[in-house]
């Protein structure tokens, strides 16, 4: 959430005159509110008029059932809209939606096709979701090698997904060589930020002694965190 705000607060120079800088800005700052009906007035006449910040945060708003009804068909309307004017992150919600199939026909090839323009721009969450499109081979051909390196990208930014994916290709040697020490280095950094996976994958490389010292106390202190 903070992550998206302060990319449409910084995106404000987009915007073709003051007057729509402050209604984004204002609306911003409603938003943080929780003030979502005064958002949607403020929003709504600027996004009609292709404002690619207001098309976003209403998709995100209707994504989430925001101050509106839950509706994904309206979603995906604005989320298109600012996609197709090169903005990352409604690229890469856009792209997770066809791959959940949320209110469009589940495709897998056009949830590629999204996520890889928002990867490309660096977006964390697009990059970790198109690697996993390659470790499974959805809407691509499977390609490990080709995982590790969008887990990477993203894992380099502290997506904790990405960090303990990463940990997994190390621990079993898939799209790298394999590497218990390396495993454990990402597994701890996403399991340092509450990620339980990666807790209990920590937890078990104490257990076994993969890539760190035995230690049955530490493994149980993971472990612990991973139960609750």
């Amino acid at each position: 959430m903070k992550k998206w705000l302060f990319f449409i607060a910084s995106g404000l120079f987009i915007c073709s005159s003051v007057a729509r800088a402050d209604s984004v800005e204002d609306a911003i700052t409603e938003y943080q509110k929780g003030n979502y009906s005064q958002v949607l007035e403020l929003l709504h006449p600027i996004a009609t008029e292709g404002n690619v910040i207001a098309q976003g945060l209403l998709g995100q708003m209707y994504l989430r059932g925001e101050g509106v009804a839950q509706n994904y068909f309206k979603a995906i309307k604005w989320y298109r809209l600012a996609a197709e004017q090169g903005d990352a992150y409604s690229q890469g919600k856009l792209g997770g939606m066809y791959e959940s199939g949320l209110g469009v026909k589940r495709d897998y090839k056009e949830s590629v096709k999204w996520l890889r323009l928002a990867a490309e721009q660096g977006e964390a969450l697009a990059q970790t979701a198109l690697g996993m499109s390659y470790q499974y081979g959805s809407g691509v051909n499977q390609n490990y090698q080709e995982a590790v390196k969008w887990y990477r990208l993203a894992a380099e930014q502290g997506d904790e997904i990405a960090q303990n994916t990463l940990g997994s290709s190390y621990f079993h040697g898939e799209g790298v060589t394999q590497n218990y020490v390396e495993a454990a280095k990402w597994y701890r950094l996403a399991a340092e930020q509450g990620n339980s996976y990666a807790q209990y994958n920590l937890g078990y490389s104490y257990f076994h002694g993969k890539g760190v010292v035995q230690n049955y106390e530490k493994a149980a202190k993971w472990f612990r965190l991973a139960a609750e």
